[in-house]
């Protein structure tokens, strides 16, 4: 099975964009990504990557103010 490079990543919270990136040839084989959300409100982070033939991969995590 070919490796799967991934080129860009978006994360939305609520339907909303917080980060998107390239990710060009000269960034590491593991990127470790890492950004800062100001959240007022309980809601779903929604991460999506996308690899060089178009395939996009999707993971959601909940976020719970109190």
């Amino acid at each position: 099975m070919p490796r799967k490079i991934i080129n860009s990543m978006v994360c939305e919270f609520n339907g909303q964009p917080v980060f998107s990136c390239e990710i060009h040839p000269a960034v590491s084989a593991n990127p470790y990504i890492e950004f800062s959300a100001r959240l007022e409100e309980s809601g779903t982070f929604r991460f999506v990557w996308t690899d060089d033939d178009g395939s996009t991969y999707e993971a959601e995590a909940e976020i719970e103010i109190s």
